[in-house]
């Protein structure tokens, strides 16, 4: 999320384009989902400006944003970080794999079964979705995604690990305040920081 429409659309571009290069990075088939990653984040964020532009509400982009923060990437990062992860680490990537799954099970339910709204508020959009056992979906959420690269077996991703969870609770007090979306930002430098990575990822760690 970002602090406006055009904020959003030129942080959306720059990551998708960092995405590019991540992509171009990749040693094998078996870093391509993780690469692809940024691109993934880039289009949400686009998808955010045109919720910008249509003022909030519950159309068609409002819940395209919901499914690609929630349940999409729910499964995606533990997915990509499995494929990436030495084969001692994968046992217990499988499982925070399951618990992706079923979290995004979850959320998918709660999406298709709506509303799914977004109310613009300053410089910050609140989205709301009805959802059951809301604390424990979060949790869920977090053992999949921060989760995952934090129990990678791989140093670099233990680094991208604490840098989504440092960021995501900053960028989430300030949304909470209503004070202004920073995740934009965040987004970008993690990009960043995943390229770094995949370029510095000896052809001998791809399997």
């Amino acid at each position: 999320m970002c602090w406006s429409a055009t904020a959003d659309l030129v942080a959306g571009a720059g990551v998708a384009a960092v995405g590019v290069a991540c992509v171009t990075a990749a040693r094998g088939s078996r870093d391509l989902p993780l690469a692809a990653l940024p691109l993934l984040l880039g289009a949400h964020q686009i998808v955010e400006a045109v919720v910008w532009d249509s003022g909030g509400g519950s159309g068609a982009a409002t819940v395209l944003w919901a499914v690609m923060a929630m349940p999409l990437l729910a499964v995606w990062v533990p997915a990509a970080v499995w494929c990436v992860a030495p084969p001692p680490a994968r046992r217990g990537l499988t499982l925070l794999l399951a618990i992706g799954v079923a979290t995004a099970t979850a959320l998918a339910y709660g999406i298709a079964n709506g509303p799914v709204t977004a109310e613009i508020r300053g410089r910050t959009i609140g989205y709301t979705v009805d959802l059951p056992h809301p604390e424990v979906l979060v949790a869920g959420y977090l053992l999949a995604t921060v989760g995952s690269l934090l129990l990678s077996g791989d140093r670099g991703l233990l680094v991208l690990g604490v840098v989504v969870g440092v960021g995501a609770a900053v960028c989430f007090t300030l949304w909470r305040l209503e004070f202004v979306s920073t995740w934009c930002a965040f987004a970008a430098l993690w990009s960043v920081l995943l390229l770094g990575w995949l370029r510095r990822r000896a052809p001998a760690e791809v399997m």
